[in-house]
């Protein structure tokens, strides 16, 4: 029979890859939400309206649809936006999970639920932890990591304490065609496809180009997230990335050689952080212990392909 799989969360950059991903090469039958007022284009799946803050609505649709595997995206995701609102984001990030956990303990089976945290968790991390375990202390930087280590705990206790087959990931920087500009490669692929198109001057303006970042390619990141939910062991945690980190210069020189146009780079106070961790890099042994799983589409494709996505909407 059709294993069945539930996206929570399904309108932001990853829901559409992940239902490609369970539809297509998994053979799942899919379904995934959204807000009322978001419409996402997602063609593999099934689409229902839900708000994580509303419990009843969630456990209206695990009886309505009754899957076999969740996977909780929904989260407000952005760093900048978790510092102008922290509020909405420990809602959406702390509360919400809560309602998904809560709503799963009062079904009569227990579905396998994959909850997608972030590289972001470990925060200030020192140089001697470097690549970093899944066992690493956790000092979070920012808001949205805060959020997002209070979730991962709390899905650690209600696996144990209920009985419950949740898993946890810690995805690093994802990346790819389709990512909104607030992140900082969809930021300057979609500078570069401005200033060749005479619609900016040929100036970039960036933020921190000394941080290190591992990188992943979005589709790599769902295959993780499919094999995961499938081999991963409850209450546990597993790091997700490529496992070598690039510095932000680094990304944006390989975007700016693959321009059409000559380009002069400025530093822009806005896109500062009020605090940014100096290298993040994710140790990723434990994953592919459990899953077998590795990247497969290189860095400089997947940049390729974003800024080829930019130049099509530009």
């Amino acid at each position: 029979m059709m294993k069945k799989a539930l996206i929570i969360g399904a309108a932001g950059f990853v829901g559409s890859y992940l239902a490609k991903e369970l539809s297509e090469n998994q053979g799942m039958e899919v379904h995934a939400t959204k807000l009322p007022k978001e419409s996402p284009e997602i063609k593999h799946a099934a689409i229902h309206n839900l708000d994580i803050l509303e419990k009843e609505e969630i456990i209206s649709l695990l009886y309505q649809i009754r899957p076999d595997y969740i996977f909780h995206l929904a989260a407000q995701s952005s760093v900048s936006v978790a510092w102008n609102n922290p509020g909405l984001t420990i809602d959406v990030n702390v509360k919400g999970s809560i309602y998904v956990m809560d709503a799963i303990r009062e079904l009569f089976y227990k579905p396998v639920v994959l909850f997608v945290g972030s590289g972001e968790e470990y925060g200030h991390i020192r140089e001697s932890e470097v690549p970093i375990t899944e066992e690493n202390r956790l000092r979070p930087g920012n808001i949205y990591a805060a959020t997002k280590v209070c979730q991962n705990m709390l899905a650690g206790i209600y696996a144990q304490a209920y009985n419950l087959n949740l898993i946890m990931a810690r995805s690093f920087n994802h990346i790819g065609p389709r990512q909104a500009p607030i992140f900082v490669v969809s930021d300057f692929c979609r500078q570069v496809a401005q200033i060749e198109a005479g619609k900016k001057k040929p100036v970039m303006y960036v933020g921190n180009l000394d941080a290190k970042r591992d990188f992943t390619d979005v589709r790599d990141v769902v295959r993780a997230y499919a094999l995961l939910i499938e081999h991963g062991k409850a209450g546990e945690t597993y790091n997700i990335g490529s496992g070598h980190a690039y510095a932000i210069r680094e990304i944006l020189n390989l975007i700016i050689t693959m321009s059409k146009t000559p380009i002069r780079v400025e530093t822009d106070p806005n896109k500062i952080r009020p605090v940014d961790v100096p290298m993040i890099e994710a140790n990723i042994t434990k994953l592919q212990q459990a899953t077998g799983w590795k990247p497969s589409i290189p860095l400089k494709q997947t940049i390729q392909e974003t800024l080829d996505y930019w130049r099509e909407r530009i």
